[in-house]
């Protein structure tokens, strides 16, 4: 991270925690660049990168192949668990929750982990470690980010689902000083050269607003998501006028108070949440991705809990986060069909179709260690990570949902996270065997 990226992100810090302040820190907000959304998607949803990769795993222009858990296309994606609709979260199982714990070893108390087995769906095995526990989800609040975008483009249009497709195609967001300051790079596919471009969005980017809600759970770009926060914003507030041109923009960014505007930022976030049944004081992301975001519309606090996670994914499964078509769409979004990163790396996932996301938010003292680095916080380190696994990918013998956070001082968290999600595949194989 440059010097200049370093005084933002302690700017964003400060802002979130005023007070904690050392003599010499280095701080990064660090999130994956892993890709998503089915390959075969392209022409439905204009995520023209899409293409580039498909072509790449075809052999067709220079590129990494995909992992083979990584091929399903859109129909092969699924709910599963639309035929119990009267599933909850069953008791933990004490013995496999034991089991869960020595996976973690020493450093179990700094983690905090929900694991639900669905693979039989009449006979789910739970277990929870600290399971309520409260930290910042960094990244993961992108989900959340994209739970209210659907829940509120479902709100314009419930009975049709060809025009929230439409919105969704044919919406044209360009980047603006929202999108300060971000150092993740997206994947732009130039379709006539055939090849990728891949740096930070800049001011005047344009893309649907499908491809930016891509760009912010598959690269995990602050930029891009905090554009979809713009335009969530803005459908909250205009309603049936949205899309507006720019200079009505300013009768929401300009003309209101700070505290007006906070209050529809607020009500545009976290009223979807709440309707969908979440306790906004454990699953909620408060305020935008980056400090230009955050300076034009004041919000809260993000926060969330592995239990309230897990909810939200169990509440997916059954197609009834928003409505089934929104939790089908937001599981496609988190499908992952190019680079693995985090938890998801682990080669004992390769087979398998994994959806997923991750955010890590970490903080270093250079007095106290000079060689304290990414992923690797001694102030703090968080990591976070949520993932669906179904294995073998298309016809599953295991299906299981991992939510996950962890604050493990100098202790490299992404590998930490790999590592768990090799030894709890291999327990969870095992156990119904």
């Amino acid at each position: 991270m440059n010097s200049s990226n370093e005084q933002r992100a302690g700017q964003w810090v400060t802002s979130v925690w005023p007070g904690i302040l050392l003599a010499a820190m280095t701080v990064a907000v660090m999130s994956g660049t892993a890709a998503a959304y089915p390959l075969d998607a392209a022409e439905e949803t204009g995520i023209e990168r899409l293409t580039g990769y498909r072509l790449a795993n075809e052999g067709q222009i220079p590129g990494n192949r995909v992992h083979p858990g990584a091929l399903l296309d859109r129909e092969q994606i699924r709910l599963r668990l639309t035929d119990y609709p009267d599933f909850s979260l069953p008791p933990a199982n004490t013995r496999l929750t034991r089991r869960i714990i020595g996976l973690l070893g020493a450093d179990a108390p700094r983690y905090s982990v929900s694991v639900l087995d669905i693979s039989d769906p009449a006979a789910p095995l739970y277990a929870e470690h600290n399971g309520t526990a409260r930290r910042t989800p960094g990244s993961v609040g992108k989900v959340m980010l994209a739970v209210a975008l659907l829940q509120t483009i479902a709100d314009r249009y419930p009975d049709d689902i060809e025009a929230r497709k439409r919105l969704l195609r044919e919406t044209q967001v360009t980047a603006d000083e929202f999108i300060h300051w971000d150092s993740h790079k997206v994947p732009l596919w130039d379709d006539e050269r055939k090849r990728f471009t891949r740096r930070p969005l800049r001011v005047g980017d344009t893309a649907n607003l499908w491809t930016y809600l891509d760009w912010t759970l598959s690269a995990s770009s602050n930029a891009a998501a905090s554009a979809v926060m713009k335009q969530l914003v803005l459908l909250h507030y205009f309603g049936d006028a949205y899309p507006v041109p720019p200079e009505r923009e300013a009768e929401l960014f300009e003309d209101l108070s700070w505290k007006e505007r906070r209050e529809v930022l607020l009500d545009a976030l976290l009223t979807p949440l709440a309707r969908n049944g979440f306790d906004t004081d454990t699953l909620r992301q408060g305020a935008f991705f980056t400090s230009e975001g955050k300076r034009r519309m004041p919000g809260t606090n993000s926060l969330a809990t592995p239990r309230a996670l897990m909810k939200l994914l169990v509440k997916m499964e059954k197609g009834e986060l928003v409505d089934a078509w929104s939790s089908r769409e937001l599981k496609r979004l988190l499908y992952i069909t190019q680079r693995r990163i985090r938890y998801a790396s682990s080669p004992a996932l390769r087979e398998a179709a994994v959806f997923f996301k991750s955010g890590s938010l970490y903080k270093c003292d250079r007095e106290k260690n000079p060689d304290c680095g990414k992923y690797r916080g001694n102030v703090y380190n968080y990591m976070h990570s949520v993932a669906i696994v179904e294995s073998p990918a298309g016809d599953p013998d295991h299906v299981y949902l991992v939510t996950m956070t962890s604050n493990v001082l100098g202790r490299n968290s992404a590998v930490a996270h790999q590592t768990f999600a090799t030894r709890l595949h291999r327990l969870l194989l095992g156990w119904r065997e």
